[in-house]
């Protein structure tokens, strides 16, 4: 997944303005106690914190 569409997805289901709160200050245990924006700028790949961020906030199926 590229970072684009990672982006794209999160705004889709956040909000824009939410989803850039969201991943700057959302620490979850299942990234390894990082935001999204650290594990990104840790090197996970863009599918894999969507797959967290999908799994831990319930995103829909139909949005995953």
């Amino acid at each position: 997944m590229r970072l684009t569409v990672f982006w794209e997805r999160m705004a889709d289901h956040f909000g824009q303005g939410y989803a850039e709160t969201f991943a700057r200050d959302h620490v979850m245990s299942e990234l390894g106690g990082r935001t999204v924006n650290e594990a990104l700028d840790a090197g996970w790949a863009a599918k894999d914190v969507w797959r967290v961020v999908c799994t831990v906030m319930n995103v829909p199926g139909e949005k995953r």
